[in-house]
C-alpha cells in the first residue's frame, strides 16, 4: 500500500509539473514581450530561477540537516542531467537552435563555473569562503546580464501581454515546485527502501526527480517554438545551481562531501566542454546529437552506480 501511494504521488508530481510547465513558458514569452527584451534572458533568468527551485529548496535542506553528500550530489547529479538527458532528449524530440551569446556568454559562465568547482572541491569539501565566491560570482553574472538588456529577437513571436500573465507565472512556478518537492520526496523514499546510499541517491534519484522541472519546461518550449526559453533554462538553470545553490549551501554550512564527488564533478566539466562544442556546431544541437547526449549521460550514470 505504501508502494502504491508514494506512485500516486509521484503520478501527482509529474501532473503540476506539465502543467505549471505550460503556463510559464506561455507567461514568459508574454513577458518577454512586453518588457521587450530576448526569451533567452527570460529563460536565462526567471525561468532558470523558478526551474531551480526544486534544486534549491531539496540542496539547502539536505544542508542544514548536515546531509552534505545529498547537498552536493543533488547539484552535480542535476546539471549532468540537465545537460545529458534533458537537453539531449528534447533535440531528439525537435532540433534545438543557439546563438553566439548563449555559447560564448552564458556557457563560457557556465564552463568557468564548473572549472572553480573542480578547484573547489579538490580537497573534497566546500568551505564558507567558497561558498561567498560562488555566490558573489551569480550576482555579478546576474549583473551583466541586465546591463546589456538585449531587444527582442527577430525571429521569436511572442503572446501579447495580458493583465493575468505575471500571476499565471507565479502560479505556473508554484505547480513546478510543489510537483517537484513532492516527486523528489516519494522517489527518495522508495530509493532508500532499495538500500541505495546517499551520495548514489543525491546524485542519481533526487537529481533527476529535481530536474524534472528544467525537463517540462525545455520540452513544452521547444514543442512551442520557443528555443530562447528552453535553451536559455537548461544553461541558467545549471548556472544557478552550482553558483547560487550551492554557494547558498556552503555559506549555511561549509561541507566534506564523499570522494566521489571530485569524480563527478569532473565528468561535469567534460560534459559542458562536449555541450557546447554541439551547440557552436552549426549554431543547433541535431536529433543525432540529442541522442550522443543521452548515451553519455547514461554511461555517467553507469559509472556513478557501480
Amino acid at each position: 500500500m505504501e508502494y502504491f501511494i508514494d506512485g500516486l504521488i509521484i503520478l501527482a508530481g509529474i501532473t503540476a509539473l506539465w502543467g505549471g510547465a505550460v503556463w510559464v513558458v506561455d507567461s514568459a514569452s508574454s513577458i518577454a514581450g512586453r518588457l521587450g527584451i530576448s526569451e533567452i534572458v527570460i529563460g536565462l533568468t526567471v525561468v532558470a530561477f523558478g526551474t531551480s527551485a526544486p534544486e534549491f529548496a531539496v540542496t539547502l535542506l539536505a544542508a542544514i540537516r548536515n546531509q552534505a553528500d545529498i547537498s552536493v550530489g543533488n547539484i552535480v547529479g542535476s546539471n549532468i542531467f540537465n545537460l545529458g538527458f534533458i537537453l539531449g532528449g528534447v533535440a531528439m524530440v525537435k532540433a534545438i537552435h543557439t546563438s553566439g551569446k548563449l555559447v560564448f556568454r552564458d556557457g563560457a559562465i557556465l564552463f568557468i563555473s564548473s572549472i572553480m568547482l573542480v578547484y573547489f572541491l579538490y580537497d573534497n569539501t566546500l568551505s564558507l569562503m567558497e561558498g561567498i565566491v560562488l555566490f558573489i560570482s551569480l550576482f555579478i553574472y546576474l549583473f551583466l546580464l541586465f546591463i546589456k538588456k538585449e531587444t527582442l529577437d527577430d525571429e521569436i513571436e511572442t503572446y501579447p501581454f495580458r493583465w493575468y500573465e505575471i500571476p499565471k507565472l507565479i502560479a505556473g512556478l508554484a505547480a513546478i515546485i510543489g510537483g517537484g518537492y513532492f516527486l523528489v520526496d516519494s522517489a527518495s523514499h522508495l530509493a532508500r527502501v532499495i538500500g541505495l546510499s546517499e551520495w548514489v541517491i543525491g546524485v542519481t534519484i533526487v537529481a533527476a526527480g529535481t530536474s524534472a522541472p528544467e525537463f517540462a519546461t525545455s520540452l513544452v518550449a521547444i514543442v512551442k517554438k520557443k528555443h530562447g526559453i528552453s535553451a536559455g533554462n537548461l544553461v541558467g538553470s545549471n548556472i544557478f545551481n552550482l553558483l547560487g545553490v550551492l554557494g547558498l549551501a556552503a555559506i549555511i554550512r561549509p561541507m566534506s562531501v564523499d570522494s566521489e564527488a571530485f569524480i563527478s564533478i569532473l565528468m561535469l566539466t567534460g560534459l559542458t566542454v562536449i555541450v557546447l562544442f554541439l551547440m557552436r556546431t552549426g549554431w543547433r544541437i541535431s536529433r543525432q546529437e540529442g541522442i550522443i547526449l543521452v548515451i553519455i549521460n547514461l554511461m555517467v550514470y553507469l559509472i556513478t552506480i557501480y
